[in-house]
């Protein structure tokens, strides 16, 4: 198969409605093939929001990598190869991985290598150590599997040994080592803490979990964020995958249409996006019909405030 003939393909599972492929093809001023030049009318159809800190700004469907980009000895990596080639033709830039994701990093950098993009990621880590010395060491291991001088994001991952961490970030942020920081965690529980650092430090991001069935974040952290001028990047959006359990089965209700919604993965990465607060969501795929899928998410309308509490009751039902 040809790289335009699976572009086709994947397309086809896309199922872009033929109002959303009007829209994609007027805007790059060609007809309605589904070959390359629709990959790149939905590479420039991507929504972006700025990082407060700098005015920067990035598409809003980034790529996890958690369990996705964690592989093991002779596995290929033709699909994780795709993925990321993909990710990239549909307008993703942010790529969030850790050290403590397997090989995550090492797959990530090998591939952006082979594939030539290694320049036009945004690649945001993670440093998950106690003490000084052994932090330094992990970022710097991890600059050298990611393939980069300098990184562009570098996170404090589930606030280990935060302010010790936070220290040598702004001391490598100043001497230009690393363009951002920021402070992570995936847990609700987490929240009381993360909003004491979120008032407390001169933060670029911050990453928590957020869902269409936890919403939690919307009471505090996120109108915190928006006012402290923090960006936010979004995990947990699909719930580790629990969301699929849920509805699966169930077709999505005819009013999702209203904000261009046509799979769950999308209902649940539009009502995530649909916080205006939020920076960047976060799903993390292996399969590239999937990836497809996803980015879609940040291209056309999204729900309103009434939307997204319809949303809720909705999926409260099932």
């Amino acid at each position: 198969m040809t790289r335009h003939e699976r572009e086709r393909s994947l397309l086809s599972e896309w199922r872009l409605s033929r109002r959303r492929l009007l829209q994609l093809a007027g805007a790059a001023g060609l007809g309605l093939g589904l070959g390359a030049p629709a990959l790149g009318a939905a590479a420039s159809s991507m929504r972006q929001r700025a990082i407060p800190s700098t005015g920067e700004s990035i598409p809003v469907v980034g790529l996890g990598t958690s369990d996705a980009f964690e592989t093991v000895p002779g596995e290929s990596l033709a699909p994780l190869k795709e993925v990321l080639r993909l990710f990239l033709a549909h307008g993703g830039r942010l790529v969030d991985t850790s050290p403590t994701y397997g090989n995550a990093e090492d797959v990530i950098g090998r591939l952006a290598g082979e594939l030539g993009v290694n320049a036009k990621l945004f690649l945001a880590t993670k440093v998950h150590e106690v003490g000084e010395r052994q932090g330094i060491e992990q970022m710097e291991r991890s600059e050298r599997l990611l393939r980069r001088k300098r990184l562009d994001l570098i996170q404090v991952h589930n606030l280990i040994d935060v302010d010790t961490q936070l220290k040598t970030l702004r001391a490598w942020k100043e001497a230009g080592r690393v363009r951002y920081l920021g402070i992570t965690h995936y847990q609700t529980y987490a929240f009381d803490a993360l909003e004491r650092l979120m008032r407390r430090e001169p933060l670029d991001f911050v990453q928590f979990n957020y869902s269409v069935v936890t919403p939690d974040a919307e009471r505090r952290l996120l109108p915190l964020a928006r006012d402290k001028g923090i960006a936010v990047i979004i995990n947990r959006a699909f719930e580790d995958g629990r969301l699929f359990y849920r509805t699966r089965g169930k077709p999505l209700p005819d009013w999702a249409r209203e904000f261009d919604c046509e799979s769950w993965a999308q209902f649940a990465l539009k009502y995530v996006l649909a916080n205006p607060a939020v920076t960047c969501v976060i799903p993390a795929t292996s399969k590239p019909k999937h990836l497809v899928d996803n980015m879609a998410a940040g291209v056309g309308r999204l729900p309103d405030a009434d939307m997204q509490r319809r949303m809720r009751e909705y999926l409260q039902r099932l």
